[in-house]
């Protein structure tokens, strides 16, 4: 039986003040033994209304989950989306407080921006192919709202796929001059090379990705707008962070980014 609307907004909250207090929580399916899949996008939504009630700004989506390697890792089995707003954006090559963190990770993305809407259900590769302005490289951090970094799918789509920080490049790039499936992406913590990886990590394609978000959207009547700029997942593990670590991403015919936590 689907939980009420009182009872997402209760979850919605405890998620959202962990997140500002900087604690964990217990994985809500621990409270919520029936918690489904579809709940856990219903707290996701509320939490969603509830930052931007509280002053964010929608700046852009993301998929979550998108690489067998990251899926091991977390010990989940699907793809999941989420949202982000304009109060997790760090600009390139700047700094990241650990104040307002909890156990933090960096993972390398392709960032992809849209030039018009894309809507599924049926939205193809060659669909969301066409939708695309440009790409640009990214990391994200992620923080999760959970106790040691431990969910299970319904979980942590309720805590927005563990959004907590975006680095966006300042190189753009036509995906027509690219090879998304093969560009190579290396990750470096404190000047030794970490983490390897391609764009074929993520379901084979980076634009695989945007297709399945249009279609998970569509779920809901929801639309990618033109203008969207859409996190189309980690290419490689997540990597742990502490305070004076610098992260550099380098991506082949992508450029560069980096970011520095304090």
């Amino acid at each position: 039986m689907p939980l009420s609307t009182p009872r997402i907004v209760e979850l919605a909250r405890r998620l959202e003040s962990a997140a500002l207090e900087r604690r964990t929580e217990r994985k809500l399916t621990d409270a919520e033994p029936d918690f489904t899949l579809s709940d856990g996008y219903e707290v996701q939504w509320a939490l969603r209304n509830l930052r931007i009630t509280a002053g964010a700004r929608l700046s852009g989506l993301k998929m979550g989950l998108t690489s067998r390697a990251k899926m091991k890792q977390m010990g989940v089995d699907s793809p999941i989306y989420g949202f982000l707003l304009d109060e997790f954006y760090v600009p390139a090559d700047s700094q990241i407080a650990m104040s307002g963190l909890i156990h933090p990770r960096v993972e390398p993305e392709i960032a992809l921006v849209t030039n018009r809407d894309l809507r599924g259900p049926g939205c193809t590769i060659a669909n969301a192919l066409a939708a695309i302005d440009f790409a640009v490289p990214a990391m994200e951090i992620i923080d999760s709202r959970y106790t040691d970094f431990k969910f299970d799918l319904p979980s942590v789509v309720a805590d927005n796929g563990s959004s907590a920080r975006y680095v966006v490049g300042t190189t753009a790039r036509r995906v027509r001059d690219l090879d998304l499936r093969t560009l190579g992406v290396v990750v470096e913590k404190n000047g030794e090379a970490v983490s390897f990886g391609a764009g074929a990590a993520v379901l084979g394609h980076p634009v695989s990705s945007l297709a399945m978000l249009a279609n998970l959207l569509a779920l809901r009547e929801q639309i990618i707008p033109a203008g969207t700029y859409v996190m189309t997942g980690g290419i490689t593990e997540a990597i742990k962070a502490q305070a004076g670590d610098h992260f550099v991403a380098r991506f082949q015919d992508l450029g560069s980014l980096s970011t520095r936590f304090v």
